[in-house]
């Protein structure tokens, strides 16, 4: 689960303040809002980019604000996947887990069972840097699901791809969060694709850009 309590976040002169909420353990909830509200900078804060100016950070029923980053369990898709140009897909699906010091038969495991749920089996050995749009947008959810977060955080992780890929993508995040039962929270300004996917729909909106809030989550059936 992931909670905001009466936080407020902020970057340089911005900030956002009167924050509120809680998505459920396992639900896939969506946040909306216009561009420049903060949105992205909620998410940064959540998984320990940011530091919070006012406020706690819940995950998983722990207070996590004055944790590090590492230290979260938060696996986070940047809007521009920050995939290493370098690297083959494989060491990217592996990167986290070494990071961590995870145990070589399980990274094996976790590489072979989230390149088949993601169909990337056949790019293992592949540099990213050749990649599709699609393919790009696949190794880094694999990158941060691998080491077993109990919360995905996505930041407009579909906006780069064509309306056909977008779709078979947003039945594969879905997929995802029922498999694993991770938690989400996904970033978007696109209403399909919150209709699609959200369990929970989290509107931000702020008055003239300042720090003026109001949240409304409203539990969708699907």
């Amino acid at each position: 689960m992931i909670e905001l309590v009466d936080a407020t976040v902020g970057s340089g002169d911005f900030a956002l303040s009167g924050l509120n909420f809680r998505v459920a353990a396992g639900e896939y909830a969506v946040v909306m809002g216009k561009t420049g509200v903060g949105k992205t900078t909620v998410i940064e804060s959540i998984c320990g980019l940011r530091r919070l100016k006012k406020g706690r950070v819940i995950i998983q029923e722990q207070d996590v604000t004055a944790w590090n980053a590492a230290d979260r369990n938060v696996g986070y898709v940047p809007q521009d996947l920050a995939l290493f140009p370098t690297m083959s897909v494989s060491a990217h699906l592996e990167f986290a887990m070494r990071l961590r010091r995870f145990k070589r038969s399980v990274i094996h495991s976790q590489v072979q069972r989230f390149s088949k749920i993601l169909q990337i089996e056949k790019l293992l050995d592949r540099n990213v840097s050749g990649l599709s749009g699609g393919e790009a947008q696949r190794v880094a959810l694999g990158r941060a699901l691998t080491a077993g977060p109990s919360v995905l955080l996505l930041d407009e992780p579909l906006s780069a791809l064509d309306a056909d890929t977008r779709q078979v993508a947003q039945s594969m995040l879905r997929d995802i969060n029922r498999q694993t039962g991770v938690t989400v929270l996904h970033v978007t300004h696109n209403e399909s694709e919150a209709l699609a996917l959200a369990d929970r729909h989290i509107y931000i909106d702020s008055q003239d850009g300042k720090a003026n809030l109001s949240i409304r989550a409203d539990l969708q059936t699907s």
